[in-house]
């Protein structure tokens, strides 16, 4: 709209512009068919009919600069801006003030010879303020052409925008008190039927955060149950009877490896609520971590049917390794690995690390009987155990907790499946 007001009022000035120097023109035109020269050089006027319309704001001067006849009612200063022009030959100038004038200097030729000079003036007064209502007309149009657009567009888009308010509302209210309500597949503009789309998939993802936290707090609840019975069995034997020496020995291992667990089990799941989404990135060597797991567990025995065989540790880490997490996080989402791997293992477990495209790889691989596609699959579920009956006495959470935990310090972590061993592979942010 001020591009088109600027250019309009621009195209108008400068057609008056042409319009008044086209009058000045047409008036000293005519001004010049009544002069008259004499053989001596003389300059007459002819007196025609109307030459009162021509008189006015016309001034006609010889070769020599006299005026030959002047209009009624001119000023000294305009007759003298008359005189300037006149000398120069064809030209307009202007005379300016409250109220400014334009003048036209037109020859007249006699032979090839200038003999005299026609001044004609008219004011700029009415063009002048022909552009200022012009000016104050276009901002006028302009200002209520464009409140009116406003005003439309709000209406327009106010309409538009209801549905997606009330199915933003609608959605709130189901995130709040039933988060299985879906919009579907409804009729709708291409548009609200996007959004209906995106609402139904954020619904569908928070209803799958709430069902799977209900589900982990439920596997939770029971994996802290087993230890607490345990603890508050060897607690009540204890308050029943006098002990011996040796009851009361293992009584208290008994006790101290139950806590251990529950301490293990809260200290991983509190390492992953502190951090919110992610875990701040640490630093951490990978060579240190893996040779105390290493020592912790090499030597135990392994197979949980009974097999006496002692496990062999195996470490192949370069020394300069750096992963970007803490040495206590590292530790503790490689535990339940480890003791996974020394528990199916028939005699050896090896633990490899290397730098894998800006990423660090841990590999833990033993030569147990590894583990079928449909195991490696579901290896870290929750509650998921590969053989109920291996008498081991967990409840299939440990490997749940490390991918939880794996995830939220942004690497990963996945079972192969080989029939010639186990292998899992874990890939964390590098320092």
């Amino acid at each position: 709209m001020l591009l088109l007001a600027l250019g309009a009022n621009v195209l108008l000035a400068a057609v008056l512009a042409g319009e008044a120097g086209g009058v000045l023109r047409a008036r000293a035109e005519a001004a010049a068919s009544t002069v008259q020269v004499a053989a001596d050089g003389t300059v007459t006027v002819l007196d025609v009919r109307d030459d009162q319309a021509l008189d006015v704001g016309t001034w006609i001067f010889d070769a020599r600069g006299s005026v030959v006849e002047r209009p009624p009612g001119g000023t000294p200063a305009l007759e003298d801006a008359a005189a300037r022009l006149a000398l120069g030959g064809e030209g307009t100038g202007e005379l300016g003030g409250v109220n400014p004038v334009r003048l036209l200097a037109l020859p007249v030729v006699d032979g090839g010879e200038r003999v005299a000079v026609v001044v004609t003036s008219t004011s700029l007064a009415p063009y002048q303020q022909v552009e200022r209502l012009a000016v104050i007309g276009s901002i006028g149009a302009a200002v209520l052409l464009i409140t009116m657009v406003h005003l439309v567009l709000r209406a327009n888009v106010t309409r538009a925008l209801r549905p997606v308010q009330q199915m933003s509302a609608q959605a709130g209210r189901w995130s709040a008190d039933d988060v299985e309500r879906r919009f579907g597949v409804q009729p709708r503009p291409a548009e609200l039927a996007e959004l209906a789309g995106t609402l139904d998939q954020l619904l569908d993802r928070l209803s799958a955060v709430l069902r799977h936290e209900r589900r982990f707090a439920e596997e939770l609840s029971h994996e802290l149950r087993t230890p607490l019975a345990q603890i508050q069995a060897e607690v009540d034997l204890l308050s029943a009877r006098p002990r011996s020496v040796t009851e009361l020995r293992a009584a208290h291992a008994a006790i101290d490896r139950a806590a251990a667990g529950m301490r293990s089990t809260l200290d991983t799941l509190m390492s992953t609520a502190r951090s919110g989404s992610i875990v701040p990135p640490g630093r951490s060597f990978v060579a240190p971590v893996l040779r105390s797991l290493a020592t912790a567990r090499d030597g135990q025995t392994a197979r949980p049917d009974g097999d006496k065989r002692d496990v062999v540790m195996d470490v192949a880490v370069p020394e300069d390794l750096v992963a970007g997490v803490e040495a206590d996080v590292l530790l503790r989402v490689l535990s339940p690995i480890v003791e996974n791997a020394v528990r199916y293992a028939s005699a050896e477990v090896r633990l490899s690390a290397s730098n894998r495209g800006g990423r660090v790889a841990v590999v833990v691989t033993d030569d147990g009987p590894g583990m079928t596609p449909d195991v490696a699959a579901r290896a870290f579920d929750p509650g998921f155990r590969g053989d109920a009956a291996d008498g081991h006495d967990g409840a299939g959470l440990g490997l749940a907790l490390v991918r939880r935990l794996v995830l939220a310090i942004g690497g990963r972590v996945e079972a192969k499946p080989s029939t010639h061993g186990g292998h899992v592979e874990l890939v964390l942010p590098a320092a």
